[in-house]
């Protein structure tokens, strides 16, 4: 018997961009946004990161997606204890999913959270059904073909008798305060027709914008993959455009700025393409479709575009530069920007870090601006020294715009020009200055 959707313990496993926003909504649901029903739901935030657990029972966020009352007043019970999780009815699995050097899919992160409720439900002494929802971006066929049969290896139960899965993706999109969590449709998916509708109901609960009920498992797990894998080819085409119109001296936003104004023109831009989305998804796709013995042509390609872009900035630059007659080594190159992108704390798969190698592989000296992320953080990724201010009373042979981050948006001209040498290039990746400025772009 599955337990009540609305009175129910619920453990959200990882607890970072997805995982913290997902707990802290369904904790603070007290009545249904469907059925207008009394919710009663105890949540606990599992993750293993011991750090990152003592920073959210103080209310400090490091991604910025909450404020400290929120966090607080939640009342999540924080934990990296299994013992803590045992009679727990509903798990959602949110943790990271990224690809290795290879670009093949790193499955380690998964199957070590699917390990623990394996455990977990081993020893679990309720009578009720238990639920485990896999919210972590994976090809198709991953939850059923790799999740279930660990859980069941582990706690010697069986899939839609003794437990149920299912699979809704997540679809948070960092630092947008507009298209928040309960602001998304959600897509629902249960090993079972009584599972999905137990899925589907749960989702509904919490989110205003209501749900879609997905046929399949892996038809939720498709879904999340093409809608990302649709976006990185239409940005894959916008830039080898940019390619071509770059060797025809044509301006490719203000191309995009006329070819704007028919009504049915998808308005990408140009630009580096990384994040924990957008740069990754495609190659969980090309993987499992490559194991079934087809390699795709289109979907690659438009990777290796995407892939290619920072290569293409700094050679452009460095081009520029020497028609200038600008000696390039040990020039002094700021970089704005170093989060994935605008106005959000993320350094995941972040394509700037790439840009920044290209730099330095012309023996120029690189510095980095970034208002948003840590310092820390950047220091133990890239191993990379930024500064979260704008640097004063400095002048650069060159300024990369990288990130379009509001507190660059804020800068006038004369504050540009401060920053820059004279016959100095200011390269704008992401059309932030006026044309007027004569900056180089994209």
């Amino acid at each position: 018997m599955l337990p009540s959707v609305y009175n129910c313990e619920v453990c959200v496993i990882g607890l970072g961009y997805v995982g913290l926003p997902l707990a802290v909504e369904i904790a603070k649901s007290k009545l249904c946004k469907f059925t207008s029903k009394e919710i009663k739901r105890n949540v606990i935030g599992f993750d293993i990161s011991l750090k990152r657990l003592n920073e959210l029972k103080k209310g400090y966020d490091i991604t910025r997606e909450l404020s400290k009352e929120e966090i607080i007043d939640s009342q999540i019970f924080f934990t990296n204890n299994p013992e803590e999780i045992i009679n727990t009815d509903l798990f959602i699995i949110t943790v990271p999913t990224p690809i290795d050097i290879a670009k093949q899919p790193d499955l380690r992160a998964i199957k070590s959270a699917t390990r623990t409720i394996g455990e977990v439900l081993k020893k679990r002494i309720k009578k009720l059904s238990p639920l485990i929802i896999y919210e972590s971006t994976v090809f198709p066929g991953a939850t059923e073909e790799i999740c279930i049969p660990i859980i069941e290896e582990l706690s010697n139960l069986k899939i839609n008798k003794d437990f149920f899965c299912g699979f809704s993706p997540e679809r948070i999109n960092p630092g947008d305060k507009k298209y928040k969590l309960d602001k998304i449709v959600k897509v629902t998916s249960g090993s079972d027709s009584e599972s999905s509708e137990w899925i589907d109901n749960f989702y509904k609960s919490i989110i205003s914008a209501g749900t879609f009920k997905a046929k399949s498992i892996k038809v939720a797990e498709a879904a999340k993959i093409i809608e990302n894998t649709q976006r990185d080819l239409n940005i894959a085409l916008i830039n080898e455009l940019t390619i071509i119109f770059n060797k025809l001296n044509i301006d490719t936003l203000n191309v995009l700025e006329a070819a704007g104004t028919k009504w049915n023109f998808f308005k990408f831009k140009p630009g580096l393409v990384g994040g924990h989305c957008i740069g990754v998804d495609p190659y969980y796709l090309t993987y499992k479709s490559e194991i079934e013995g087809y390699t795709p042509e289109i979907v690659l390609a438009g990777r290796r575009i995407n892939d290619s872009m920072s290569k293409w900035v700094v050679e452009k630059l460095i081009i520029n530069m020497v028609q200038k007659g600008m000696v390039i080594k040990n020039a002094k190159i700021l970089v704005l920007g170093l989060s994935f992108k605008e106005n959000c704390t993320d350094l995941r798969n972040t394509k700037v870090v790439d840009l920044i190698k290209h730099l330095e592989s012309y023996k120029t000296k690189v510095e980095v601006a970034d208002p948003n992320v840590s310092e820390d953080e950047a220091e133990l990724l890239f191993k990379l020294k930024i500064q979260n201010e704008i640097p004063k009373n400095k002048k650069y042979s060159a300024i990369i715009i990288a990130v379009a981050h509001d507190k660059f948006k804020k800068l006038n001209n004369n504050e540009w020009e401060k920053l820059i040498e004279t016959d100095g290039i200011i390269f704008d990746l992401k059309g932030l200055l006026p044309q007027s400025m004569n900056v180089l772009r994209i």
